[in-house]
């Protein structure tokens, strides 16, 4: 991925600044003293020098995926990282390397976020926009110590930095959990981690969810579903499917109001086969 990077920030600065012929060379390498002494012509150097965790857009999130036969699909949100870069500009006499500096920096600054049409490889589809930040002050706050360990001699350089997101994670695929019976109470004289017992609960309130269809068999959407005798109400999604809770378990109606025609009741008890749904038709 980092490859790829690169070579997005190459096809970039040649595109924008324009370089033609290959009259000005974009490199990677460290520009160590042994590197800037084989350069023969005008050079930009993009040197990748640190790669941290972006902790500001970190998100503890599951992403959840519908399918068309009733499964979920949950990921983790991928991992976000600033990818740091020294640039510097490198030619046979400083005019020409603050000209080419200047060139650079002016297209880059074009790009707070580097558009889907210029990502090459496996940058194509990010599921975040690619965003860059040239010459922030709170990097490269201390230039003299890079040249120091890079045992060059100190020149202008320029922070850029580039946040991509990194995805570790796999794809956990299971069925759609709409009901469920929660039980609440007080722990006490029980080990760490131990589960109360069902029956030794205080409270349990009941979770419930099913699917609005015709007689057709075809999923309604905005059909309100509701708890006949309370004010428990629900509307159904654009698949058909709703879900109320919580109220304590127990035998119940459950009522759908179709747009036309009279409303629709069923006899339910909660609970009863974990994880069933309670479908109604209209």
């Amino acid at each position: 991925m980092f490859a790829d990077l690169d070579e997005t920030l190459r096809q970039l600065l040649i595109e924008e600044l324009p370089v033609k012929n290959g009259e000005i060379d974009i490199q990677f390498d460290q520009p160590v003293r042994e590197w800037s002494a084989r350069l023969s012509k005008p050079t930009i150097s993009m040197f990748l020098y640190d790669v941290r965790e972006n902790n500001q857009l970190r998100q503890h999130q599951w992403q959840h995926v519908q399918r068309q036969n009733g499964s979920v699909t949950q990921k983790r949100t991928p991992m976000q990282v600033d990818c740091l870069y020294m640039l510097t500009t490198w030619g046979n006499d400083p005019a020409d390397e603050h000209r080419l500096l200047t060139r650079a920096m002016m297209a880059l600054f074009r790009f707070p976020t580097i558009p889907d049409d210029r990502l090459v490889g496996t940058l194509q589809q990010p599921p975040f926009p690619i965003q860059a930040q040239l010459a922030r002050h709170d990097r490269l706050t201390n230039p003299a110590e890079v040249w120091s360990a890079l045992d060059n001699e100190l020149r202008p350089s320029v922070s850029y930095v580039v946040t991509l997101a990194l995805d570790p994670w796999d794809e956990v695929t299971g069925p759609a959990v709409r009901t469920f019976t929660l039980h609440t109470g007080q722990a006490r004289n029980l080990p760490r981690y131990q589960l109360l017992d069902p029956e030794e609960t205080r409270n349990r309130m009941a979770f419930i969810g099913g699917t609005v269809r015709s007689t057709k068999g075809e999923p309604q959407a905005g059909i309100s579903v509701a708890i006949k005798g309370t004010g428990y109400l629900a509307k159904s999604a654009e698949d058909g499917r709703f879900r109320l809770g919580g109220f304590p378990p127990g035998d119940y109606t459950l009522v759908a109001f179709p747009e036309k025609g009279k409303p629709k009741e069923k006899k339910i008890r909660v609970p009863h086969q974990q994880g069933e749904d309670f479908d109604m038709e209209v």
